[in-house]
């Protein structure tokens, strides 16, 4: 098992594809030996937007989607027959990249965590841990992300306590323990294909 705890501080910026806002970048994965690190090698990545006012999305053909509002309420993301319900908060929606999606918002500005990744390359699941108790990660990446105030967390018996907004990034090669203390915190699990 390897941990990193990403700071908050540390966290870079870069615009939505389409220009329309801007992300926080909390960690992501590429293709090795790619050039550029930009769409077309990304494999993976966790990140959280503020949405200020309603518009499009971007268009990513080919990834994944999980997205999950975590501050403010009212966000409804609408494309041609279909309708996403993140009105409520910690409630996760997967949806892909190639559809046209226009969000609305009811009751002012949010703020969300995404978690995409390039189809085909990674599994990802997108979930809140509010409620203390025992739960197993499996093999692959997993990000805990402290998304209001601190919190506590175990894995394996070894206790980690996560500054609000950090996130502890934990690697691992074999199945694992992790147990919610205390606090909120939204877990992205990241299981790279092959």
């Amino acid at each position: 098992m390897k941990t990193t705890l990403l700071k908050s501080e540390d966290y870079t910026r870069s615009p939505w594809k389409n220009g329309g806002g801007i992300f926080t970048d909390i960690a992501d994965a590429h293709r090795a030996h790619a050039p550029v690190k930009d769409w077309d090698s990304l494999l993976w990545r966790f990140a959280s937007t503020p949405i200020v006012a309603p518009g499009p999305f971007s268009f990513l053909p080919g990834i994944d989607r999980l997205q999950m509002v975590i501050d403010g309420r009212g966000l409804v993301l609408k494309a041609p027959g279909l309708q996403f319900d993140e009105r409520e908060p910690f409630t996760t929606v997967r949806f892909t990249g190639e559809l046209e999606i226009v969000t609305e918002l009811e009751a002012g500005p949010v703020e969300v965590v995404n978690l995409m990744a390039r189809r085909g390359a990674a599994e990802i699941e997108l979930e809140a841990l509010g409620e203390p108790g025992d739960r197993p990660l499996s093999a692959g990446t997993h990000l805990v992300y402290a998304a209001r105030g601190e919190c506590r967390i175990r894995l394996d018996g070894e206790d980690f306590a996560i500054s609000h907004e950090c996130t502890l990034k934990v690697e691992l090669t074999e199945e694992s323990r992790l147990a919610l203390v205390s606090g909120l915190a939204v877990l992205g699990s990241i299981r790279l294909a092959g």
